[in-house]
């Protein structure tokens, strides 16, 4: 999954987005090993177990209403890290399937440019169970540097040992975790849901009853994320709250059928 280059303090965090019903008490952190165990299914993967998905699981389309994956849908972000530098981001799902250890992935394309050059071309691998866990089954990602190209960090659920992960439960409850990701030594990526009820203010508009997750990778722990989902929409918000300084920010929205 692409990381992103943002990173805000933990206390602008807090004048910027605050939640909605909680007065001033802060979000609760994650619980360690906290997993789904009512009505969304089997419990969410963790580390680098195996995932042990069955085909006949899954549904055609995404419709997690925290982030629906209608075809046409797209989002454009903007990215700015903390010396100012801006990047857009451009989030496409298209009308392609991959098949991957039997199952019929959504094809989600991510392009991201600089200055109107694009730096990173990436196509992301999304299916949903009956649950409504999204998983994330893999990504082609290519980046360009200085006229070179590096697809470090693609990877594909079954391939090589890689395993698939969730990007957001079905049925989210605060102090879930999850991996999102695992491809030994180049995508460790995981989460946990922090809030349920965030307020969110963004260029495309302002959001309440917000999704708030902490995304992390175990490959660099000192690198925090904070993202919002708003339902209907998807993610309208990312904020590094550790190991840098910057955001991306959702400015157009068009959904798809």
């Amino acid at each position: 999954m692409r990381s992103s280059l943002l990173a805000l303090a933990v206390v602008p965090l807090l004048v910027l987005v605050g939640g909605c019903g909680g007065g001033d008490e802060p979000a609760a952190e994650p619980q360690t090993g906290a997993t789904a165990t009512t009505e969304a299914g089997p419990p969410l993967p963790q580390g680098s177990e195996p995932a042990n998905l069955d085909p006949a699981d899954f549904v055609a389309g995404i419709d997690n209403p925290y982030w629906p994956m209608a075809v046409g849908t797209k989002w454009v972000y903007r990215e700015t890290d903390g010396e100012g530098n801006k990047q857009k981001v451009e989030v496409a799902v298209t009308d392609q399937s991959k098949t991957i250890l039997g199952i019929d992935a959504t094809v989600v394309h991510d392009v991201v440019s600089e200055g109107g050059k694009v730096i990173e071309d990436t196509y992301d691998w999304y299916a949903q169970d009956k649950w409504g866990n999204i998983w994330y089954l893999g990504e082609d990602t290519k980046e360009y540097e200085d006229g070179k190209v590096s697809t470090e960090g693609s990877w594909e659920a079954g391939v090589d040992g890689a395993q698939a992960g969730v990007i957001m439960p079905g049925h989210p409850e605060i102090g879930m975790t999850f991996r999102q990701e695992y491809y030994a030594g180049e995508a460790e990526d995981a989460g946990g849901i922090l809030s349920l009820d965030e307020h969110v203010k963004v260029p495309y508009g302002s959001f309440d009853g917000v999704l708030m997750t902490k995304d992390y990778t175990l490959l660099d722990p000192d690198v925090v994320e904070n993202k919002f989902y708003a339902k209907g929409i998807g993610p309208v918000l990312a904020v590094d709250v550790s190991g840098g300084s910057g955001r991306e920010e959702l400015i157009s929205f068009e959904k798809g059928t």
